[in-house]
């Protein structure tokens, strides 16, 4: 019979398995450990080293398949730099452009009109714009007496009279009428009028052609028309077709001046040239 105090063979020992280099309270006594029975006499089996080694570092675009744009530096700061001057470039542009309507303004509020050169369009030399700064019932008067700056009778005079007649026409008396419609000036109406009478004896004077000022045959008017067509009967046709385009000239030239003398009578402009001639008079006499 066992003894009072021995050991329960069912109780349960506590074995701290550290203790005495990995040996249990009582050798000899099966031990259970990982699974497996052994015994605590003897040595211990080596522990298993169940520590994984670390897995190799994953690509950059493992996760994100598209491989990423590196933007170098120094072409960050090139765009910085060429925004900055983008942005002064428009900043100047604005300020020239509020530079220019301010000019603009102060030159309109003092009465000044800017003239833009728009004629002709392929090489603009002078500014003309009868459609939208000419009354619209004076439109068609201009109109006609633009047809007579233009004829086509300049084209056969000889070329120092295309140089002196198209611009001289144009500066003494085209551009005073031109004027004298936008501005309703009497002034300039008086310098059309005395430079265009001008113009029409000219015109009248060249389509007779009498040898009287300009020796020979520079004009094609009626007399070198008939001298010529004896001898030479081509150049004398084409003088006929000169003395026909003086002729038509002169009538143009005639219609117009009566035309704007009417409707410089009708708007009063003659009464106040006539006053303006009056002060003018007696301010010379003072």
């Amino acid at each position: 019979m066992a003894g009072r105090y021995d050991e329960n063979p069912f109780e349960e020992e506590e074995v701290n398995p550290f203790a005495d280099g990995g040996r249990g309270k009582a050798s000899g006594q099966p031990k259970f450990s990982g699974g497996s029975f052994y015994t605590t006499t003897g040595s211990v089996p080596p522990a298993v080293n169940s520590r994984l080694s670390p897995l190799p570092p994953e690509p950059a675009d493992f996760y994100n398949p598209t491989a990423s744009v590196d933007i170098p530096l120094d072409s960050a700061t090139d765009l910085k730099k060429k925004e900055r001057e983008l942005q002064a470039k428009e900043s100047e542009l604005k300020r020239r452009e509020q530079e220019v309507r301010r000019k603009e303004e102060a030159a309109s509020r003092a009465g000044i009109v800017l003239e833009e050169k728009n004629w002709p369009p392929f090489f603009p030399i002078i500014h003309h714009d009868i459609a939208n700064e000419i009354p619209i019932h004076l439109q068609k008067l201009q109109y006609v007496a633009f047809t007579t700056l233009l004829d086509a009778k300049i084209w056969f005079l000889a070329i120092i009279y295309f140089i002196s007649g198209v611009p001289g026409a144009y500066v003494l008396w085209y551009r005073p009428l031109y004027r004298a419609f936008r501005t309703e000036s009497a002034m300039k109406f008086g310098w059309f009028f005395m430079l265009y009478m001008l113009h029409i004896g000219f015109c009248i004077f060249a389509a007779v052609a009498p040898p009287v000022v300009f020796r020979g045959k520079s004009l094609t008017g009626i007399l070198p028309a008939i001298d010529l067509m004896g001898d030479h009967v081509l150049v004398g046709i084409f003088y006929f077709i000169g003395f026909g385009l003086f002729c038509l000239e002169s009538v143009l030239s005639i219609w117009v001046i009566q035309q704007v003398y009417m409707y410089f009578r009708g708007s009063g402009k003659a009464a106040e040239m006539k006053r303006e001639a009056a002060r003018g008079a007696l301010r010379a006499a003072i």
